[in-house]
């Protein structure tokens, strides 16, 4: 496990102790979920990306417009 050390203005630490203590957890886990998050984020759009590059417009604008009649 790594360790990481950041500098936050002190306002923005007192906000994300009292988030962690809303969700019950600890500054350290509030900070991983997030994390999680940012990183989960990252990997779909990096993923979409590479798709798009291979993909074909046609079949996604095909697609794009079969899901509208579904949600008509």
């Amino acid at each position: 496990m790594g360790t990481l050390t950041i500098r936050l203005p002190a306002d923005k630490h007192n906000r994300l102790k009292e988030l962690a203590q809303a969700k019950g957890i600890s500054v350290n886990k509030l900070i991983e979920e997030l994390s999680t998050i940012a990183l989960a984020e990252f990997d779909a759009h990096t993923r979409f990306k590479a798709m798009a590059a291979i993909g074909n417009p046609e079949e996604g604008l095909r697609i794009l417009a079969k899901l509208d009649t579904l949600t008509e």
